[in-house]
């Protein structure tokens, strides 16, 4: 495990780095569940690649902060799912059971939103007895009979975020500094419901809740967004945010502002300074 601090909380999270360089049954674990997938349409990005990613990306490294000296923290797990830009995260736990000579592995297999940590997809059991001894081998006597099913609810989750779009969150916020506030009005509305006619406009159907607002913020949850723009490009938070960034900032509006980033789903636009 390793420890860092998320706005003044210490978080304790998996050093897969380490687990990784130390464990040999989990590299091999994670190549047969690879195989198998990969053999059902569906290929897998290698979390060990997307650590030597980030590692060579000094960017990563550095705090998003506004020239007021704003900041938006992000822990290690949301910039390594910003990396490796994956839709889906497969989570896999297992625990071998012994009787006699014999040996079997229970498993629990799931597929995690990797923009909103719902899970998705999931697939649990127990695999039959065998005198093998080697997990990779005992894991897919054990997986191989729940595969399937668990291949059907991502393909059900796919084919529903191309109907219904992928979910995010954005947040509305103010800097001090910024005079103004969401209850300002433009042109005889006021600054948030401005905002929710974009929103309107630009998810798919129309499909947002707005959790939370007040005249200093707005927390808009299940946000629906298109995968993909006009052009045919892949759209994720940030891309679907700039949107929103922009608008804000061209006439009647002319509001200067910056936008932040909490790994893929998550986007944060605060108003009046950059």
């Amino acid at each position: 495990m390793m420890e860092f601090d998320n706005q003044g909380t210490k978080v304790k999270i998996p050093d897969y780095k380490k687990a990784l360089q130390e464990n040999a049954d989990l590299i091999n674990v994670i190549s047969k569940i690879n195989g198998l997938m990969a053999e059902r349409g569906f290929p897998l990005k290698n979390m060990e690649s997307a650590i030597k990613t980030l590692e060579s990306e000094s960017a990563e490294d550095a705090m998003l902060t506004s020239k007021g000296g704003a900041s938006v923290n992000e822990s290690p797990i949301d910039k390594l799912k910003k990396v490796a830009k994956a839709d889906i995260i497969m989570q896999l736990t297992w625990t071998m059971n012994a009787t006699g000579p014999k040996k079997s592995i229970t498993f629990n297999l799931q597929g995690l939103d990797s923009y909103t940590d719902k899970q998705v997809a999931t697939a649990v059991g127990t695999g039959a007895p065998s005198f093998s001894a080697e997990i990779p081998v005992l894991l897919e006597e054990a997986v191989l009979a729940h595969l399937d099913n668990f291949n059907a609810s991502l393909q059900a989750h796919f084919e529903d975020m191309g109907t219904n779009g992928r979910e995010i969150i954005i947040r509305v916020k103010k800097f001090d500094s910024w005079e103004d506030d969401l209850e300002t009005e433009f042109e005889g509305k006021e600054l948030s419901a401005v905002i929710e006619g974009w929103m309107t406009e630009n998810t798919v159907k129309g499909k947002f809740n707005t959790s939370d607002a007040t005249e200093n913020m707005m927390l808009f949850e299940q946000v629906r967004i298109p995968l993909y723009d006009a052009n045919g490009k892949a759209i994720d938070a940030r891309g679907f945010a700039k949107g929103l960034q922009k608008f804000l900032k061209e006439p009647p509006y002319n509001i200067t502002n910056k936008l932040m980033m909490k790994g893929l789903g998550q986007a944060v636009i605060v108003l009046g300074d950059k």
